[in-house]
């Protein structure tokens, strides 16, 4: 299960709108999985069905993560043109089996819809997103 607050939320579903048409793309840190941070990355890829974080910003995230004493809960990316769920790609390149996937769906941009999922060799199932206040 990850918890986040509405405000998290709310900052990760902006970054998707400012980068729609292109997925937008970053990760969840905190404790227990409790969201303490939410980081805003550059999609290197610039693409509406791909994406792969800045190796820069991600290894500034990973030692400000350390620092903390956080550990990496997520990925998120949001999906331009399909529902909130892995996509064949999406399984491919999950190669964080320990953390959760948050996938924002904008397909309706007035109500974007956030699903989290675990991907282990190559299975997926659906964790819980809880959004407190």
């Amino acid at each position: 299960m990850i918890h986040l607050k509405r405000w998290q939320v709310g900052e990760m579903i902006r970054h998707a709108l400012a980068e729609y048409p292109n997925e937008a793309c970053g990760l969840l840190a905190g404790k227990e999985g409790r969201v303490e941070k939410v980081y805003s990355l550059t999609n290197v890829e610039h693409s509406p069905s791909a994406y792969r974080l800045d190796p820069e910003e991600q290894g500034r995230a990973f030692m400000e993560i350390k620092e903390n004493g956080w550990e990496l809960l997520a990925l998120y990316h949001s999906h331009t043109h399909l529902p909130a769920y892995p996509s064949a790609r999406d399984v491919e390149m999950a190669f964080y089996s320990d953390s959760i996937y948050v996938i924002i769906s904008l397909t309706e941009v007035d109500q974007p819809n956030l699903r989290a999922f675990r991907i282990v060799d190559g299975v997926v199932n659906e964790e819980k997103l809880l959004i407190e206040d």
